[in-house]
């Protein structure tokens, strides 16, 4: 009987992707970064302060994120685990409306501002169309082993990560692995570093632009990027992409003896196939494995 593994995108087992928020002018420096490495992510934006001068306006979104994912961030920005239910769903919905309308497809992922989460924003968040959101905020407190503390010139800063490469259990409470301010470059050694292929995984770099220039440490997404960069064993995905993948693959129909598999979906699911041979099974596809 043949044994049948999950693999991303070209046969890889890691997917890179990374999450910035609020949409400030030095958005623009990044996603140059990013375009020049390869780099793929995710920018969550505030369709309610684009008129605020320190932010991109909105007619520069399309462009600028192209090739990119534009996510919910809310519309204000406000913390709405002490929100009312009215005000969550106003502020999701004519987010997403006015993200949609601007970029021109369905937005369908966020991030919580302030990290402010618990399950009744989950829970509305999801009905109101969301499929995955990010729970790491600069006032984040995860539990106990993923809390570090950064001591900047306003004090403490709880942020939640896991420090770790492993795929969220459930989506709409997805940390990540770490903030661009916490080892970065270490743990990215650390993702290149694996190679037990029995495991699939993820590493989940997030935090503001802005944050660069207040640290002055523009080399360290640099770095890091090059680092990265340009790899055929890694996938290079937003965040909406892993999700979207992981529904691909779910809905993969096998035979009982694992010998045939179909794939409903239009989009191509990948899979090793008794450790060492890689099969892209295609859209609307029957294969003989």
């Amino acid at each position: 009987m043949n044994k049948i593994y999950k693999c991303y995108p070209g046969g890889t087992f890691k997917v890179l992707t990374m999450s910035y928020d609020d949409g400030k002018l030095p958005d623009e420096r990044l996603v140059n970064i990013f375009n020049t490495y390869g780099i793929r992510g995710t920018f969550n934006l505030n369709s309610g302060c684009s008129d605020d001068p320190n932010r991109l306006p909105a007619s520069r979104w399309p462009s600028l994120y192209k090739g990119h994912e534009i996510a919910v961030h809310t519309r204000t920005h406000p913390t709405i685990s002490r929100s009312p239910d009215v005000e969550i769903i106003r502020e999701i919905l004519e987010d997403r409306d006015a993200l949609e309308q601007i970029c021109g497809y369905p937005v369908r992922g966020m991030a919580y501002p302030n990290g402010a989460n618990d399950a009744r924003v989950a829970s509305i968040a999801k009905a109101c169309g969301m499929e995955y959101a990010r729970l790491a905020s600069d006032r984040f407190v995860a539990v106990e082993s993923a809390v570090h503390i950064e001591r900047e010139a306003e004090g403490p800063i709880l942020i939640g990560d896991t420090t770790g490469f492993e795929l969220p259990d459930d989506y709409m409470h997805w940390l990540p692995t770490c903030h661009h301010n916490h080892h970065l470059v270490e743990n990215g050694r650390r993702f290149l570093a694996l190679h037990k292929k029995q495991y699939l995984n993820m590493m989940y770099v997030w935090g503001h632009s802005f944050e660069f220039d207040q640290c002055g440490n523009w080399d360290v997404i640099e770095d890091f990027c090059r680092l990265m960069g340009g790899r055929d064993d890694i996938w290079y995905a937003t965040n909406i992409e892993i999700v979207d993948y992981d529904t691909v693959f779910s809905r993969l129909q096998f035979t009982a003896d694992l010998t045939r598999v179909h794939n409903p979906s239009a989009a191509s699911a990948w899979i090793a196939v008794n450790d060492n041979k890689i099969v892209e099974v295609k859209g609307g596809e029957t294969l003989k494995l």
